[in-house]
């Protein structure tokens, strides 16, 4: 709710480290589209997992994370490349919405257009994105003196990540125009996909993720597979360095709330399954009375009439 039209208003924004700080300052305008971000970051990773046992409640009091956030878990591999990946993200669209007073659409792809369609359009300014985005996003983990080098070196990765796989993204998204919508002619641009898409694809990394050492390579510490018979780390890989609690019983200590009276698919056999969710423990059955729109019919012209339908559902919960 901050208007972010005076310098002191930067100091009303919790847990930025001098560089953030100073960045806010110089760069007022674009705090509206960090602001976004990282409310964007919460929803998107809670929706993201709300089907398994850890459902990104760990994030609930951002920036103060939850501890299985500040250990180099799994978890934290997701929550910081999805970050990293929406604070670019949204400097990229709000160039592009008219946002933003210094930067403007994207450049014009270099590609050469198909004989069917003309570039044109407003694409997202992906490049000055991953230029403010970075320089928010990495600053308080090149200035902090929390945390060791291994969890500043992964952290940065994932950082890094989050970008890129941003950036692979980027794809042409089209206009048609011509006779009663014939499409003879398309104007084409540059776009980004909705963040939904992007943590889908971060979720699957997650899964996918590579457990790391931070060890002497040559002339630099560089983070190295701790399994010596997986292949090296790439560009596009999450990593974490230790494991993650099984999130099943309440530890605050762990960060872990436990599953209990967390609702659960009984005929579904993936990570909502009673089984997998409740941790063997079992469940609790219960009927609850939903109110649903019902013998909907059309009127000419043009609006819809419905009745309302009330139904018994039955609901599991976690014991």
């Amino acid at each position: 709710g901050v208007a972010w039209n005076e310098s002191h208003h930067c100091r009303l924004l919790a847990g930025l480290v001098p560089d953030q700080f100073q960045m806010c300052r110089r760069n007022l305008e674009v705090m509206h589209s960090i602001v976004r971000a990282a409310r964007q970051t919460k929803s998107v990773c809670q929706k993201t997992f709300a089907d398994m046992r850890w459902n990104c409640s760990s994030i609930q009091r951002a920036p103060s994370f939850g501890p299985d956030l500040l250990k180099g878990t799994r978890e934290s591999a997701f929550v910081y490349a999805l970050a990293a990946a929406a604070v670019t993200h949204s400097i990229a669209q709000a160039c592009t919405s008219g946002e933003l007073p210094l930067c403007s659409c994207g450049s014009v792809p270099s590609e050469v257009p198909g004989p069917d369609f003309r570039w044109g359009g407003c694409g997202d300014n992906l490049r000055y994105g991953l230029q403010l985005g970075a320089a928010f996003a990495d600053s308080p983990l090149k200035s902090s003196k929390l945390g060791t080098q291994a969890l500043k070196a992964m952290n940065l990765h994932n950082n890094a990540v989050g970008r890129q796989v941003l950036s692979d993204s980027l794809d042409t998204k089209c206009k048609c125009h011509g006779v009663s919508g014939s499409c003879s002619v398309k104007t084409c641009w540059k776009g980004l996909p909705n963040l939904d898409e992007i943590a889908s694809d971060f979720k699957s990394k997650y899964l996918a993720a590579i457990k790391v050492t931070h060890r002497l390579i040559g002339p630099r510490k560089q983070l190295i597979p701790k399994e010596i018979d997986i292949r090296p780390v790439k560009e596009t890989d999450l990593v974490y360095l230790i494991n993650s609690p099984d999130y099943c019983t309440r530890n605050l200590h762990l960060g872990s709330l436990g599953t209990q009276d967390r609702q659960c698919n009984k005929t579904s056999v993936g990570s909502d399954s009673c089984n997998l969710m409740c941790c063997g423990r079992g469940y609790n059955a219960y009927t609850e009375e939903v109110v649903e729109r019902c013998h909907c019919k059309y009127h000419w012209c043009c609006y819809v009439v419905c009745k309302k339908c009330q139904r018994k559902v039955e609901r599991y919960v976690c014991k």
